[in-house]
């Protein structure tokens, strides 16, 4: 029993580690690929509300929207996991995403209950909050009973057991932020634009958002179960409604990131050369790393990089490297993170010890 869960254990740090360092993205890439994921499909028809109401096809109609939305910004690409009515595995969802080398993985499903619950809710990978959290993931992960040789390419997940499913690495938990960031937009783009009921973002143990590498994020969008909503997910209108609040807040989200510094401060590039930027009311530093393992902060452990500090935020560990109120100084610190393979790596600031968006103190300066 000791060596299966060691087994268990070296697979789940090492497989998806080795993926992300296969499917960095090189630092010169223009693209902004995004690979949405219409929920369930084919044999598969996910939730239904009365039989007449199937999830599959909500989804895919959502999906393509969203799509057809963001195919209209020059600079965005666009990849579906599906575009017809045809079954798609977990893992190989998050391998089309993986071999895109994406830059978002928006998976879109709708909810159900035996009540007449509503709302829009959006996850992020994590660990489960409460019941129902576990078993929305339960619910979705279950399609896994529908593939071939399910017993062996999903040995490590117990469905029963919310423990099985957070295998986190260290190199997927990078990427929570910046998934928590993006689900704050579709959320608010619901409540404030669609003024729909907000369940707010949520964390669990999605089968398919741990097949990825890069930020993702699982938005069921309604229940399909109550009688109100369930008419408005399957309706045209409905649907275009709901593609356009995540379109925009994929293009909000892209707005606030760079190419190369997800999440991060929108560089600075001066024309000429200029004076150290210092900003006596903030410390800056580089997070290079979130997870909810407690690491010892010597540079073995972080590729050579010294003056490692380690945060608790909430359930994870926060990893910073560098603490100075230069902002030209951090970046050079976030130049040298990257090289040592943090290409996930960026710039937070903090005022009397909070934290706070690095560009709102850089705009002011």
């Amino acid at each position: 029993m000791r060596t299966t869960t060691i087994y268990i254990l070296v697979f789940l740090i090492t497989l998806p580690f080795q993926r992300a360092l296969a499917n960095l993205k090189p630092v010169d890439s223009k693209r902004f690929v995004v690979v949405i994921d219409a929920g369930h499909g084919g044999k598969d028809p996910g939730k239904n509300a009365r039989g007449a109401i199937l999830e599959k096809d909500i989804a895919l109609k959502i999906a393509l929207l969203i799509g057809e939305e963001l195919q209209k910004q020059k600079d965005i690409e666009i990849v579906y996991t599906r575009k017809t009515d045809v079954f798609v595995e977990l893992d190989e969802r998050g391998a089309i995403a993986n071999r895109a080398e994406a830059d978002l993985f928006i998976s879109v499903h709708c909810n159900a209950h035996n009540s007449q619950a509503s709302g829009a809710e959006t996850y992020v990978l994590g660990l489960h909050r409460n019941k129902t959290n576990f078993e929305v993931a339960k619910a979705e992960n279950e399609v896994i009973y529908l593939e071939d040789n399910y017993e062996e390419k999903y040995a490590q997940y117990n469905l029963n057991s919310p423990e099985s499913l957070i295998g986190l690495t260290l190199m997927q938990e990078e990427f929570l932020d910046q998934s928590i960031q993006l689900a704050s937009y579709v959320q608010d783009n619901f409540r404030q634009k669609l003024h729909r009921k907000d369940r707010s973002v949520k964390q669990a143990g999605f089968v398919v958002l741990h097949q990825t590498v890069m930020p993702s994020i699982l938005i069921e969008t309604g229940f399909i179960t109550n009688t109100e909503e369930g008419r408005y997910l399957n309706s045209s209108k409905g649907q275009r409604d709901i593609a356009h609040a995540v379109a925009q807040a994929v293009v909000k989200y892209k707005e606030n990131v760079t190419t190369n510094d997800f999440l991060g401060v929108k560089k600075v590039v001066p024309a000429v050369e200029v004076n150290d930027v210092v900003v006596k009311d903030a410390i800056f530093k580089v997070q290079i790393a979130a997870s909810s393992r407690s690491l010892e902060t010597k540079p073995y452990n972080f590729k050579g990089l010294r003056g490692i500090q380690r945060s608790k935020e909430g359930k994870l560990y926060k990893y910073y490297y560098g603490d100075t109120s230069n902002y030209t100084e951090i970046e050079r610190m976030l130049r040298e993170a990257k090289a040592k393979g943090y290409t996930t790596a960026y710039i937070v600031a903090f005022k009397n010890g909070i934290k706070q968006n690095a560009n709102d103190f850089i705009n002011k300066s």
